[in-house]
């Protein structure tokens, strides 16, 4: 089988490309911007009639996605998220090579839902911020296509290679800078929002089974269960063998902007402060994954503490 992957150097991808490479009877293909992709191609600015040659040319059978912005402005986002996905499904419109598509989408597509609840993936998008809908756009755009085509919605990808923006991220970075100093106590904010981690690595099992597999349609990617942030800062601080307090800082009043780590500011302008989910799926998420099991065979295998103690071994590997 062969396969072109796009975006195998980004966060998802690299593990991806990982899983797929451990296949022998995979052939990959890796595309991207960067300068140790296969072939380079900017899927935002090139046309889709010179991706159509390309895929003429190399003619794969299955075509995973993994390329996408995650913070930058509207524009931006859409430019990388909604824009590039049309480029690909144009060119496999055009294209002979009669190829499936793996889209990676995100929970963010679904927005806030009530909490306590299992989102489904027949349950109505509203999504709550610039990113999700740009990745909702893609998704409508992937569906409308005719293709053969599965988009796999990953909820909070979490494991080796967590960027360090991202709130796990920044609770390790946070932790090691307390670990570092001496400090005896360590004041994060935000740490009330739920999540549905999943580890990056059982995202790229979901990715290989969604290939391999003839699913259609929309599947979500997560645990099946929520985890409050406190809790996943409690667990990281037992792996990292911090003794130290934790405190949760009050949420500043106004609108919803809390972060973590104990921002610096002067007496006179406190330092912008981001609130640390800025996803726009409010204080709850959790995925109903009963569609992977059953249409895809698969099951999360990777627990959370797992997941924690890898993040924070990279996180230490910096002190």
């Amino acid at each position: 089988m062969r396969v072109l992957l796009i975006g195998a150097n980004g966060y998802i991808g690299r593990f991806v490309a990982d899983r797929l490479l451990a296949d022998p009877a995979v052939q990959l293909t890796a595309l991207g911007r960067g300068d140790d992709a296969d072939v380079r191609f900017d899927l935002a600015t090139g046309s889709p009639g010179a991706l159509t040659r390309f895929l003429d040319a190399v003619h794969p059978g299955v075509v995973v996605n993994c390329a996408g912005a995650t913070r930058g402005g509207a524009r931006e986002l859409t430019r990388h998220n909604t824009v590039a996905v049309a480029t690909v499904c144009e060119a496999l419109r055009r294209s002979g090579c009669g190829a499936r598509l793996v889209q990676i989408g995100c929970g963010s597509e679904y927005g806030p839902s009530q909490t306590g609840s299992s989102t489904a993936e027949d349950a109505v998008p509203r999504p709550g911020g610039p990113y999700g809908v740009s990745k909702l756009a893609a998704t409508e755009l992937v569906l409308g296509s005719g293709l053969d085509a599965v988009i796999l919605r990953v909820f909070s990808p979490a494991g080796p290679g967590t960027p360090a923006g991202s709130p796990l991220g920044r609770l390790a970075e946070a932790m090691r800078r307390a670990m570092q100093s001496g400090d005896g106590e360590l004041k994060l904010g935000g740490l009330g929002v739920q999540r549905d981690f999943i580890d990056v690595r059982d995202v790229a099992r979901a990715v290989h089974a969604a290939s391999l597999s003839a699913a259609q349609g929309v599947i979500n990617i997560g645990s099946g269960r929520a985890v409050r942030l406190r809790d996943a800062a409690a667990v990281l601080a037992r792996v990292a063998g911090y003794g130290g307090a934790l405190h949760e800082l009050d949420a500043p009043p106004g609108p919803l902007r809390s972060a973590i780590g104990h921002p610096r500011a002067d007496s006179d302008h406190a330092a912008p402060v981001a609130y640390p989910y800025p996803d726009g799926c409010g204080s709850w998420q959790q995925a109903d994954v009963r569609t992977a099991r059953d249409r895809l065979g698969w099951r999360p295998r990777i627990n959370l503490e797992e997941s924690l103690a890898d993040i924070w071994m990279e996180a230490a590997c910096r002190i």
